[in-house]
């Protein structure tokens, strides 16, 4: 009857002493994995712009067709994104927009923290990709 309890009172007193298995959230982060697919953002050339092409390839490989595009051409006959938006609430974060792009223009990046309280906020313009952080 007292053996049960002199065991219990062992692990917890082990246990006292040993190293805490959590984490304080805010300030420290676990380490992510290098495969992680996190949020979507665009890698940018060096004036500030898109990489985009708007090849489509992005939209066409999506398995949940979570992606519109609107292309638009220059003068010099150049094509580029006029509109290009994700809805990250119907995305998987699969990856196939990432691999599909000939010119590795939208990345998905490691951030997991990607919390709002609106539904439209949830919806990835241009402007919202090429602004958030890799």
């Amino acid at each position: 009857m007292i053996l049960p309890l002199l065991k219990g009172l062992l692990l917890t007193l082990k246990r006292f002493f040993s190293k805490p298995v959590t984490i304080r959230y805010p300030e420290e982060r676990r380490p992510i994995a290098a495969r992680w697919r996190g949020i979507h953002y665009f890698e940018k050339n060096n004036r500030g712009e898109t990489l985009c092409v708007a090849c489509g390839l992005c939209v066409a490989a999506c398995p949940s067709h979570c992606i519109s595009l609107e292309i638009r051409e220059k003068e010099d006959g150049s094509r580029y994104p006029a509109k290009y938006e994700i809805d990250a609430l119907r995305c998987i974060f699969c990856g196939y927009c990432q691999e599909a792009c000939p010119v590795n223009a939208i990345k998905l990046g490691q951030d997991y923290e990607y919390v709002h309280y609106n539904r439209k906020d949830f919806l990835l313009t241009k402007e919202k990709l090429l602004s958030m952080k890799r």
